[in-house]
């Protein structure tokens, strides 16, 4: 078997990142044996996150098959790559079949893992809200420029959403040792809140919080409170278009609307007309919005600028994920934002679409 680490990426907005954590009895391997319809790649990759970083195994696939030997410091979710297709599953160190098809493999069947089918059993608990709530997507989709349907639609979705969230804190709070239970609480760790994640993490039994999942998310933990509502935002400068180091602070005395995108994101780009309607809508009544791109290219994060039209100031350091202020908030999928209150506080999180005008509406007029 050929093992090679590479880089992991960045994991974008709509991948769930959740590791779950048992204690590993250090006798036995954790192993992988796929078979895979039509799966013509010569390489399948096998990516092991850590608390600070992630280890990659490049497996070779021969006639749809590859193997895999690791040993896991405990049940962790680990991830399986192809050229153009990805699944996750929940492993200890045990051995694994998973069986499926190229063109879908996130949904490959998996034996074997105890861990992955107490999941299982999660999913199925939630399927009437997650059955729902997918009925609406290509419903908002089709809604296009209808803003009072879209508004209708995503909060429709939003109240599915909580609901998933509800079940998840009763889950975690009757299982506080359960794998499972750190797991959600890091999947909702990637954007959510500090205050009642930290009270989640609280109510998980002392050995969940000090195994490698509970560990990373007590560390996770510590980055989302710099972003807590009624936080003042960090004093950065970055450079604009021009070169000009601009600062954070130049825009005391207005609502700001700290955007974070890049021109490569096809979500942002799809946002960047609702919060250009907003600017124009509340522009006038010491609202502006302060563009924070995770660009790693000059001329694609300005030509994306100028095609959709964005007159409020853009700011990058061009390091992409590594982007200075983006880092500190512990960014993990954009788009995102924070909306500052005049004296540069903290008052809202991850406004999108009909939400952001609904809040600017509340707070400027």
């Amino acid at each position: 078997m050929l093992k090679t680490k590479v880089k992991w990426m960045p994991v974008l907005a709509f991948l769930p990142v959740m590791i779950a954590c048992h204690t590993a009895s250090q006798n036995k391997n954790a192993s992988i044996h796929a078979e895979i319809k039509g799966l013509t790649d010569s390489v399948a990759y096998i990516t092991t996150p850590g608390i600070d970083s992630a280890r990659t195994d490049t497996v070779p696939v021969k006639a749809g098959s590859f193997t895999w030997t690791g040993n896991l410091a405990g049940p962790q979710k680990i991830y399986i790559s192809t050229g153009h297709r990805f699944m996750e599953l929940f492993m200890e160190n045990s051995p694994v079949t998973i069986k499926g098809t190229a063109d879908s493999l996130y949904f490959s069947e998996v034996s074997g893992s105890a861990t992955q089918d107490e999941y299982k059993a999660w999913q199925r608990s939630i399927k009437d809200i997650s059955d729902a709530q997918d009925i609406l997507y290509p419903k908002l989709h089709e809604a296009k420029d209808d803003d009072k349907l879209k508004a209708v639609l995503e909060k429709q979705i939003d109240s599915f959403r909580l609901a998933k969230r509800v079940r998840m804190k009763v889950y975690v709070r009757q299982h506080p040792a359960s794998n499972i239970s750190v797991a959600l609480i890091d999947d909702m760790a990637m954007m959510g809140e500090f205050a009642p994640l930290d009270s989640l993490y609280r109510d998980l039994d002392p050995k969940a919080q000090q195994t490698t999942t509970g560990r990373k998310l007590a560390k996770r933990l510590e980055v989302l409170k710099r972003s807590s509502i009624g936080q003042p935002v960090k004093d950065f400068t970055q450079n604009d278009v021009n070169g000009r180091p601009v600062k954070i602070t130049d825009f005391k005395g207005k609502y700001v609307f700290l955007d974070f995108w890049a021109s490569w994101c096809g979500p942002c780009r799809a946002e960047n007309p609702n919060v250009l309607k907003a600017y124009n809508t509340f522009k006038d009544k010491r609202f502006t919005v302060l563009g924070i791109s995770l660009d790693d290219n000059g001329e694609k994060w300005k030509e994306a600028i100028q095609k959709d039209g964005m007159p409020w100031t853009q700011l990058s350091d061009l390091k992409g994920w590594k982007n200075e202020i983006a880092s500190y908030y512990g960014i993990q999928g954009i788009p995102y934002s924070f909306l500052l209150d005049t004296n540069g506080v903290i008052i809202a999180k991850g406004l999108r679409g009909t939400e952001l005008h609904t809040r600017l509406s509340e707070i400027l007029q």
